[in-house]
């Protein structure tokens, strides 16, 4: 079964492009390159007769259940949330340690400091991966890691509600092509790092998992130094049921992971 949705896509130019995030000092001030909507035919996974996997598709929708309240205050629940996701990668991928260094609460609210990510992109450029792994790691043990093999993969999840509109879409990276791609400067006011954005192409397949609940989650390969592809990824412009008037609120979670 396919849906259509609206994405941006963004598109190439002679000089290199940025987002610049927390823009002026602001937090939630982004300034973003251009980006053109294009109206895509996107397969729902929840209904297709052929199963998406990490291994072949670098995307996987599963269940997993979460004791978690989001909505404490401060920081309260990351240390459980942390331990149920370092469980959930060790189950389902061969992966020896895991580092979760980034929560992301996401509101489709037009006063959110955080909202949905509506350009069709992918978190970390080869190069943006290896200065990220020295960040959070420091030279010496990016170093060793280097020596064998990582990966940066994130876990999605509907937080409050299912999902009804805004759902996250990926691009299944079998369609696309290596000139898709298009470095992306990210900006921070502390920092620097890079970006891969994606530009259209209609041999794109995309899909998404209608309805997700917050029992179930996404995790996605967004860079892997043995060649796992990156897969694209953006927030969809759809409705599922134009009756239910619930939010899309959601939690990606940036993880790193070494394999045994």
């Amino acid at each position: 079964m396919t849906q259509t949705a609206t994405v941006n896509y963004h598109v190439h130019k002679p000089e290199r492009q940025a987002f610049e995030l927390d823009a002026g000092g602001i937090i939630g001030n982004l300034i973003a390159p251009e980006l053109a909507p294009t109206e895509v035919k996107v397969r729902d996974a929840r209904r297709s007769l052929t199963e998406t996997s990490f291994e072949a598709d670098a995307v996987a929708f599963v269940s997993a259940p979460t004791t978690v309240s989001f909505v404490q205050g401060g920081d309260a629940w990351r240390a459980e949330y942390d331990a149920e996701l370092t469980t959930l990668l060790a189950d389902k991928l061969d992966v020896q340690e895991v580092i979760i260094f980034d929560h992301t609460i996401r509101v489709d609210d037009p006063d959110a400091v955080r909202k949905p990510a509506r350009n069709v992109h992918s978190d970390y450029s080869p190069d943006g991966a290896h200065q990220r792994l020295i960040d959070i790691l420091g030279a010496d043990t990016a170093a060793e890691w280097r020596a064998g093999h990582y990966a940066f993969i994130n876990i999605w999840r509907p937080v409050e509600a299912p999902i009804n509109s805004a759902p996250l879409g990926f691009v299944l990276p079998s369609s696309v092509a290596p000139d898709d791609w298009i470095l992306l400067d990210l900006i921070y006011p502390e920092r620097k790092g890079q970006i891969m954005g994606l530009a259209a192409n209609p041999d794109h397949q995309w899909i998404y998992m209608s309805k997700m609940t917050p029992d179930e989650v996404a995790y996605f390969n967004i860079f892997d130094n043995q060649g796992r592809p990156s897969i694209g990824h953006s927030a969809l412009d759809m409705v599922e049921d134009p009756n239910v008037t619930t939010i899309r609120k959601s939690i990606e979670s940036r993880t790193l992971v070494r394999f045994a």
